[in-house]
């Protein structure tokens, strides 16, 4: 059976969904059932070019902001007033504070820009609206607003098997399932509203017909003015409990009712049985979207996005995208969606392209070893973007001509804006001080003192739209989910001095702390340490001192167990030598040169001034790939040590050794 809903896909013209006020809900769906409309609502969701003018979502938005809150207030001052209100109205009260934080992110997440970009539907009720909305609401409908992130993806998933979604209306599912919501909370509460004046209208009914004063006469009048319209079954269920308990005789109202309703074709049991179950299901509905409000903001998107991204799955299958940070892979997908935007090429064509020149250059590039050339990131966002742009058809805007041209023009280009600036800024002042009758020796003077002030205010306007335009752009890097694979073996090292007792230790704890702060893969921690200056190549306090650090490092090695490739904890000493220049006994060049040594000694240099120290057993790693070097009183950040790692091990930032 085909859904209603899909079907009205198929009507050129259809009236706007805004103006139905009957709640989202359609029939309720099991996951295949949901799978197989998603693809009928594929085939039947056509995009146009040039879509319809249709009420912005953000105006509807507004307006279902102000109808919520309206309705919030109402049911507050029911209970205020002591009396009860519907079990979906104390959904609302208690959890309102929610609806405004949805609300509020909505129109964070939801900007103009943005919102243009998203392709939109040639027909049907949501012509003129985003595709997605329309996906969103088909899963809203059947499922009675309740939220189930697995069978979303199905649901997502499903979809695409017939047409595919880009990247921003993956990014623009969780906006708008929240817009969904919204309206059907909206279109509840005005149920709520519209069922509470009703009956209030039965109930004020009620009282005059049941009071000591009324007659027939009056009670004649009263029903005989109500029987000009159908009445409804919420004012009519009121009506029927309020005059259940009376005789019939005495109270004539309760035959005048049934007489009512067997007219419309039904009957007191009958209304009141619907009223009741209208009522339970907009409770539940309203259960529903409350529930699934929270979930959709506990949930992480990100995760469910690079599940049912084809982009991703294509990237991921043709290179290295899935062992990139997250990061990395938005940078991308942005490259991705840019050049789609700017060619007649789909997003999965760019991706496919990119792959493409990816295993060209490196099929003809093989002798070079430069593993740049295989990864896509290369032809998206480096060196090779010219190339991949020319090969899809890629048209620049207006605005990314401008910026590639300041770029190209580097510094010159930034002075020369500055100066030209200046000089125009310099030239509108002294034109209206000659245009006054200044003359041309005071102008010329003028000129010549002006134009210091005049390129300060230059400089700070053209530095304030570099910055607007020219946004930082982080390096990519590897996730290393893992932790620090062996390939990648990372010595972090922090070089000190033998001081005081109290300093030594103060300096292993923290080397303990950096351990714990990103202890992930195959790391190893090192102290490097020198004797401080002296007149003499050993002096007598160092033995004391290296004993100390020894039993120090030796614990952690205990404690924490060994490395992967050798000691977890190191502690590399060097032995003094004679400075003439300066006549002093110390460790060779100091901090620069300790590094400089350790990188020897880790290259298998045994000439190094490094020294066995007594009662410590310890291996150096060997093939140890990276150094990181930390001051003494630099605190590692938690994961920084992976993240550094992850950086510099990425395909486009690999150093290059020229032959």
């Amino acid at each position: 059976m085909t859904s209603v809903f899909t079907a009205l896909f198929s009507h050129a013209a259809a009236p706007s969904p805004w103006l139905d006020h009957a709640p989202v809900r359609e029939e309720l769906f099991g996951i295949e059932r949901l799978e197989q409309h998603a693809c009928t609502l594929a085939a039947a969701q056509a995009v146009s070019t040039r879509p319809p003018r249709v009420l912005s979502l953000h105006r509807r938005l507004n307006d279902n902001a102000k109808v919520l809150l309206a309705a919030y207030r109402a049911s507050a001052a029911e209970l205020a007033n002591g009396r009860g209100v519907v079990p979906a109205a104390e959904w609302l009260l208690d959890n309102y504070h929610l609806v405004e934080e949805q609300i509020r992110e909505i129109r964070d997440d939801l900007p103009p820009g943005y919102y243009r970009q998203l392709p939109k539907l040639a027909a049907g009720p949501f012509a003129g609206y985003p595709r997605v909305l329309g996906l969103a609401w088909a899963f809203i409908a059947h499922t009675d607003s309740h939220f189930d992130p697995e069978i979303l993806q199905r649901y997502l998933v499903a979809y695409q098997q017939v047409q595919p979604l880009t990247i921003g209306e993956l990014w623009a599912v969780a906006i708008t399932l929240r817009i969904v919501l919204i309206e059907n909370l909206r279109r509840l509460a005005d149920q709520i509203s519209a069922g509470r004046s009703a009956r209030d209208d039965a109930d004020a009914l009620a009282s005059r017909l049941l009071s000591k004063g009324a007659t027939h006469t009056l009670a004649d009048k009263e029903l005989s003015e109500r029987a000009r319209a159908p009445l409804g079954e919420s004012f009519a269920a009121q009506l029927a409990k309020r005059l259940r308990d009376h005789d019939p005789l005495t109270t004539p109202a309760l035959g005048w009712l049934e007489e009512r309703l067997h007219a419309q074709g039904s009957s007191i049991d009958e209304v009141v049985q619907h009223a009741q179950q209208r009522q339970g299901a907009s409770n539940l509905t309203v259960r529903n979207i409350i529930t699934s409000m929270r979930l959709i903001s506990a949930i992480d998107w990100a995760l469910l996005f690079e599940n049912v991204s084809l982009v991703d799955a294509r990237l991921a299958t043709g290179s290295d995208f899935a062992a990139m940070d997250f990061a990395t892979r938005n940078q991308y997908r942005s490259a991705i969606e840019q050049l789609a935007r700017g060619s007649t090429c789909t997003e999965l064509d760019v991706a496919e392209q990119a792959l493409l020149a990816a295993q060209q250059a490196h099929a003809s590039h093989a002798d070079e070893h430069d593993p740049r050339l295989s990864d896509p990131g290369y032809h998206l966002i480096a060196e090779g973007r010219l190339a991949l742009e020319q090969r899809i058809g890629f048209r620049p805007t207006l605005r990314l001509r401008i910026n590639r041209g300041h770029l190209h023009l580097g510094m010159p280009g930034y002075v020369g804006a500055i100066v030209g600036l200046a000089s125009l800024l310099l030239g509108v002042v002294l034109y209206c001080l000659a245009s006054q009758g200044v003359t041309a020796g005071w102008l010329l003077a003028l000129g010549v003192l002006g134009f210091l002030p005049a390129s300060e205010v230059a400089t700070a306007l053209i530095n304030r739209a570099v910055s607007a335009n020219f946004g930082a752009m982080g390096l990519p890097g590897l996730e290393l989910i893992d932790g620090v694979p062996s390939n990648l073996r990372t010595l972090i090292a922090v070089p000190t001095l033998l001081g005081s007792e109290a300093d030594l230790l103060e300096q292993i704890e923290r080397l303990e702390v950096h351990h714990l702060s990103g202890h992930s893969g195959d790391l190893s921690f090192a102290l490097l340490t020198d004797g401080l200056d002296a007149t003499q190549e050993h002096c007598p306090e160092d033995d004391a001192l290296l004993q100390v650090a020894s039993a120090a490092i030796g614990e952690l090695n205990l404690r924490y167990g060994p490395g992967i490739a050798g000691s977890r904890f190191l502690l590399l000493h060097r032995r003094r030598q004679f400075n003439p220049s300066e006549n002093v006994w110390m460790g060779w060049e100091r901090k620069r040169g300790k590094l400089h040594e350790l990188n020897r000694l880790l290259r298998g240099a045994e000439d190094t001034s490094f020294v066995p120290v007594p009662g410590l057993s310890q291996r150096i790693p060997d093939d140890v790939r990276y150094v990181i070097t930390l001051d003494a009183d630099t605190r590692l950040p938690r994961d920084a040590a992976l993240r550094l790692i992850g950086k510099m091990a990425h395909p486009l930032n690999r150093p290059r050794f020229d032959q």
